[in-house]
């Protein structure tokens, strides 16, 4: 049953996205960053998304993301979990091999404590 139906493609979007949302879900990953450096980026030569850039090399694929951590998280621990998925993922969902996967951590978030106000807002006497 190995007959060949025809073609099946991709736009190279479509791993971009994949990464994204596999990304979203890896716990230490506040967001990803908002801008992707190179030159390569500005002349079109890969393909990007906010936070992930995918390139193929050989008909394997290259990913780097670009994020910002949580704080308290092990980033070492964080970034090879992140490596793991993304390259299950892509293997699973599009069926092609990882060359690599490069984590940049850009930042770590500063999540300020909440403030609880006891005091209410006061009122204005005189406006309605």
């Amino acid at each position: 049953m190995d007959e060949k139906l025809g073609n099946v493609t991709m736009a190279p979007n479509v791993l971009v996205t994949i990464v994204q949302k596999t990304a979203s879900l890896v716990p230490g990953v506040a967001w990803l960053s908002d801008a992707v450096p190179g030159v390569k980026r500005l002349l079109g030569l890969h393909t990007v998304g906010k936070g992930v850039e995918v390139r193929f090399v050989n008909e394997q694929v290259g990913v780097d993301v670009y994020l910002v951590a949580r704080r308290n998280v092990d980033l070492l621990q964080m970034g090879r979990h992140l490596q793991r998925e993304i390259t299950r993922a892509i293997q699973d969902i599009v069926g092609k091999d990882v060359r690599e996967v490069n984590v940049h951590v850009e930042d770590v978030a500063t999540e300020l404590p909440r403030i609880a106000t006891t005091q209410s807002t006061p009122l204005r006497h005189g406006i309605s």
